[in-house]
């Protein structure tokens, strides 16, 4: 945990953000059982919560007196029967204690005091619940129908959290950091082990041990394949093959729950073929390009239209894509090799606040999400400030059935050669992802040390030099 004082100014930070009084609710936890009640999932801490109180325990309630300026923590102290199982755990006074809160109570006590709130007409702020569980317990608290808690949800909640959450403090910076030394041990454990014979698997269970060995373990379920095309294959069950490409994306919690989020992609054999060494340079460029542009009060939407420009320019020296790029990019042409967004928010969550709504997170009143072709998949689009951290990470893909159904349609055929992508229809698919942090003056890449990126780079260091 930080200090309490940490805790306690970020609090009274959002209860002066929230202006329309009453109460702010933050539901922590629960244990989230995997086939049967008590063989649970490992616990994670609702991060809003993580946020305000900093207690990584389960079935725990903040709540916020706007109008009194109190704070509470609720939960209910263990029984004999649970000290058996756990060992002796703090009281909940006693975790009240380490986050600066004086007032305590049993979560039975919580139930009597917004009923007491709800009768006094009083509001109560809460954030939208992503778990079934949070979801049924607002529901009961607030005696409401469990799909009536959405319609009630406090945007003006929502929209206050995200303006103290997307500027990382010194303190959060450090963690960070922490979490980017585990990713960089991970990816290069995986660069090494990285030849033809070896299954996938071997090297995803060997780079989620470093982030359990490190920190509290993967910050996402880590993909680890051949088939970079499908942007988010989970599965390892491939068998490493010479001349085809590992695309590995993974990233670590640390021990205080700060993330991070890498992407390397590499030639199982250890040397790049003259095709994978095209494809591979222009996706750094598109990366290094971003890295150029994104400063303070540039929006990251113009930072992601930067680096498509870099991917189709250099896809039509390559001869895969013609004409004018400005009219490409205006039709959406980009989105048949690069269908995602450039990056997202990074910090207690690895998709920082996505679960409050990413209409708040990467989106404003000046930013609406757009619907066109190559835009709407973006999860980012604001204006960048100093202390956001984001991931940078383009990345070109060959989908073997994405192309069929543009060809088929004939959906930008004045943009795509489609005949000469037909080497590429086993390729795969190449991302490059970096975490950075926005400063006064421009940006820095987050981590001691760069995980291998240069095509020499990674070559030298899978040869063991």
């Amino acid at each position: 945990m930080f200090s309490k004082e940490t805790y306690t100014k970020r609090r009274e930070l959002l209860r002066e953000r929230v202006s329309r009084g009453g109460i702010i609710l933050l539901p922590g936890n629960s244990e989230a059982p995997r086939n049967y009640p008590d063989n649970g999932y490992h616990f994670r801490q609702d991060s809003s919560f993580l946020y305000f109180f900093g207690i990584q325990q389960p079935d725990l309630v903040g709540m916020l007196d706007i109008d009194s300026g109190e704070d509470w923590l609720f939960g209910d102290d263990l029984s004999m029967d649970d000290i058996i199982w756990t060992g002796p755990q703090p009281t909940i006074s006693d975790l009240g204690a380490k986050c600066g809160v004086t007032s305590t109570a049993s979560l039975a006590a919580l139930q009597e005091m917004l009923t007491l709130a709800i009768r006094k007409g009083r509001h109560i702020h809460f954030l939208p619940p992503y778990r079934a569980d949070n979801k049924l317990k607002l529901s009961r608290w607030l005696g409401i129908s469990p799909d009536a808690v959405a319609d009630r949800i406090s945007v003006e909640l929502a929209i206050a959290i995200v303006s103290l959450r997307d500027k990382k403090s010194e303190e959060e910076i450090r963690e960070i950091e922490d979490a980017c030394e585990i990713g960089y041990r991970m990816h290069t454990a995986a660069m090494r082990m990285c030849r033809p014979g070896v299954c996938e698997r071997d090297i995803a269970g060997a780079i989620e041990g470093i982030s359990l060995e490190m920190g509290e373990g993967v910050s996402f379920h880590s993909i680890v394949t051949q088939h970079g095309e499908t942007l988010h294959n989970h599965s390892h069950n491939g068998i490493l093959e010479d001349g085809r490409m590992l695309l590995v994306d993974a990233g670590a919690e640390n021990l205080m729950n700060y993330c991070s989020d890498f992407t390397r992609t590499y030639p199982v054999n250890g040397k790049f073929s003259p095709m994978q060494r095209d494809i591979y340079n222009i996706v750094l460029a598109a990366n290094t390009r971003a890295f150029e542009m994104a400063r303070p009060e540039i929006l990251y939407r113009d930072v992601h239209f930067g680096a498509v420009r870099v991917i189709l320019e250099g896809l039509k020296e390559l001869g895969l894509v013609r004409g004018n790029i400005d009219d490409a990019i205006a039709k959406g042409a980009h989105a048949l090799f690069m269908p995602h967004g450039l990056g997202h928010m990074m910090g207690i969550d690895v998709h920082d606040m996505e679960d409050i709504g990413e209409e708040y997170v990467g989106y404003d009143l000046e930013t609406e999400r757009s619907a066109q072709l190559g835009v709407s998949c973006l999860r980012m689009a604001r204006r960048l400030k100093p202390g956001m951290v984001m991931t940078d990470e383009p990345g070109i893909y060959f989908i073997p059935a994405y192309i069929a159904k543009w060809k088929a349609e004939g959906l930008n055929k004045e943009f795509i050669n489609f005949d000469k992508l037909e080497p590429y229809m086993n390729f795969g698919g190449i991302r490059i992802e970096d975490d950075l942090l926005i400063t006064e003056t421009g940006n820095r890449i987050l981590g001691k040390r760069r995980i291998p990126v240069t095509v020499e780079e990674i070559e030298t260091f899978m040869a063991g030099e």
